[in-house]
């Protein structure tokens, strides 16, 4: 499947026209990632020509910042917080819950591209710890049971 990168041309001279000084990588690659979902390597490719940066200075920025994805996301995707809260209440349990019942480590996608999940440092909800944000939705007191009924209901 090809990509459609006349997006990446126009995000790239919508910087450009702005003329302030700094460099706009980090919106740039903000605004593929909001266009794509994440930040294609063919996109990258042509972002990194179109703003005379190099392919490997704008990678680099891209893999520094956490919010930056390099693979795409799983139709339904699952952030297991891994804050201390969560981490004391369980979380390792759930993530090797997760890598079990979907054969793939935190991080990944899954072959068929229906689930992917990650660990965050924090989501913000310690007191109903350990917390899954599923899609977007927060569940709280997670247990092993509950994650795989998700799955379940998911599939």
């Amino acid at each position: 499947m090809e990509l459609e990168l006349d997006r990446v041309d126009e995000i790239v001279e919508e910087y450009a026209n702005k003329g302030n000084d700094k460099s706009p990588m980090i919106p740039v690659l903000q605004d593929i990632q909001t266009t794509y979902g994440w930040l294609p390597e063919d996109a990258l490719i042509r972002a990194s020509k179109l703003m005379g940066v190099s392919l490997a200075k704008l990678s680099g920025v891209a893999t520094f910042y956490n919010e930056f994805r390099l693979k795409p996301l799983g139709e339904n995707h699952i952030v297991v917080c891994t804050g201390t809260a969560c981490h004391v209440r369980g979380a390792p349990m759930l993530i090797e819950e997760l890598e079990r019942n979907l054969g793939i480590e935190a991080g990944g996608v899954t072959e068929d591209r229906k689930f992917s999940f990650e660990g965050a440092r924090c989501v913000g909800s310690c007191a109903v710890a350990p917390v899954v944000v599923i899609n977007g939705e927060f569940h709280g007191n997670m247990t092993k049971k509950k994650i795989t009924e998700a799955i379940e209901e998911l599939e």
